[in-house]
């Protein structure tokens, strides 16, 4: 009986429940508490929030005039007495000057900056969709190699049972039992032994590459501001012992083999790789409405008050007051305006082209996805249907035989490893085709969150 997945919020809730009590005891951490924990402590996700704020408040500002200068002098002092008085064109100034920026570029420039800032939710979706995959992958991967520890000390009595049997017959002299075959099962029983020693380096291997993922560190503000406190949490990760199923989001007609790229393309254009780059190409627009203020002059305007003491003699004298415009003349365009308008043009093209490069890649990934997931199926069918129990009945044919003082040991020997392959290559091939559906759940990461972990929680691929 299916039990339902978990809402997200309780997901990270329950991961978040596990790392407070991982420091003490190991504790279990399914697929879901994985994905949901690595997106949710995720730094880049965290940075990339900050950046987008940072860009949102600079589009605030850059939208606004520039400073106006004021400036303060002396004017016409004369060299001889530096009497403020003795010149007629003596004269303190004030001044002040404002700048008035080309054309429509300050709202364009906080277009240009917003733009910007919109690309950013896009990377994250991107990101989130990426962490999903590769977390998926690493688990997956871990648990084969732990599952295939437990698959091989299962089994190891048997080649220990036989490594006995063998001993027995041969140091009794009955039966057919030769040194050889003696040597043959101890020989087996070491490469069993180093075979376990590499799945539990890959375990263990796997299990420090999760923490990294699910692990956290946070600043901790002290009462100074200006000091903080690392904390760092490091869970001690254990897994279930059942393979959860991956269950896809993709749409059926996606998966129909008949389907063509004319077919699939609608569905990748809301790929979040895709939606990011398409934000990128309207925001490198604004770069070009930009760089075509340039052919606009940019306004000064000026003014200044000019006081001037009185005569020696005690006259009064008029203060000047002075006002001005000022612009400069983009008219040698051929080497500068026209060259960035150039330039940002082309820039939109670039992005354009890495559009379709990577719509192209997508396509061409969830086709190779798709074929994996088909044959993989088929090879999963094969193995529980037909060839684990034809592996089963020849090991079991081959010891019967021997029993019987009627075949050869190396034959037993071969057909007992020759279906415990059997059986680690349809774990491995369970674990591919769960790595598979993740795989192509990434394709459609625009789905709904609610069903983007694609994880039915206590399923089993076994039933």
């Amino acid at each position: 009986m299916k039990r339902p997945s978990l809402p997200f919020f309780q997901q990270v809730l329950a991961a978040f429940c596990l790392l407070g009590s991982a420091s003490v005891h190991s504790q279990l951490l399914t697929l879901d508490q994985a994905v949901a924990l690595a997106r949710e402590q995720d730094p880049w996700l965290q940075g990339n929030r900050h950046s987008q704020r940072s860009m949102e408040e600079m589009s605030v500002a850059s939208g606004a005039l520039p400073d106006p200068k004021v400036s303060l002098a002396f004017a016409n002092l004369p060299t001889d007495t530096w009497d403020f008085n003795q010149e007629p064109m003596t004269q303190f100034k004030v001044g002040i000057t404002q700048m008035f920026p080309r054309g429509e570029q300050l709202e364009l420039k906080q277009k240009q900056l917003q733009l910007r800032s919109a690309v950013m939710p896009f990377e994250r979706q991107e990101r989130q969709a990426q962490i999903q995959l590769q977390v998926s992958r690493l688990w997956l991967e871990t648990w084969r190699s732990e599952a295939t520890i437990e698959l091989i000390e299962r089994n190891r009595y048997l080649f220990e049972q036989m490594s006995d049997i063998s001993q027995s017959s041969y140091s009794s002299a009955l039966g057919r039992t030769r040194q050889q075959d003696v040597i043959r099962a101890q020989l087996e029983l070491t490469r069993l032994d180093d075979r376990l020693t590499q799945l539990q380096q890959q375990r263990d291997s796997g299990l420090a590459t999760l923490s990294q993922w699910v692990g956290n560190i946070q600043d901790q503000p002290q009462e100074d501001v200006n000091t903080s406190t690392l904390l760092i949490t490091r869970p001690q990760i254990e897994l279930p012992e059942q393979l959860p199923a991956v269950g896809l989001i993709a749409p059926q007609a996606a998966m129909d083999q008949t389907s063509d790229w004319q077919q699939l393309a609608p569905y990748f254009m809301q790929h979040p790789s895709i939606r990011m780059l398409d934000q990128q190409i309207v925001a490198s627009g604004a770069d070009v409405d930009l760089a075509r203020q340039k052919y606009k002059p940019e306004w000064g305007l000026n003014a200044s008050y000019g006081y001037r003491d009185d005569d020696p003699m005690g006259n009064e004298r008029a203060d000047f007051f002075s006002v001005g415009l000022s612009f400069d003349l983009p008219i040698f365009t051929g080497n500068r305006q026209d060259r960035e308008v150039s330039a940002a043009v082309s820039k939109v093209e670039s992005i354009k082209t890495q559009k379709w490069l990577r719509l192209k890649a997508l396509l061409s990934e969830f086709e190779a996805a798709r074929a994996q997931w088909t044959r993989l199926r088929q090879r999963h069918q094969l193995y529980q249907q037909t060839l684990l129990p034809q592996m089963h009945e020849q090991a079991e044919a081959a010891l019967t035989a021997y029993t019987n003082d009627n075949g050869d040991f190396a034959e037993v020997m071969r057909a007992r490893i020759a279906e415990l392959n059997a059986e680690i290559d349809a774990l491995a091939i369970a674990v591919q085709q769960q790595q598979t559906a993740a795989q192509l759940n990434y394709f459609f990461a625009s789905a709904d969150e609610a069903a983007a972990t694609g994880l039915s929680v206590g399923d089993s691929v076994h039933e």
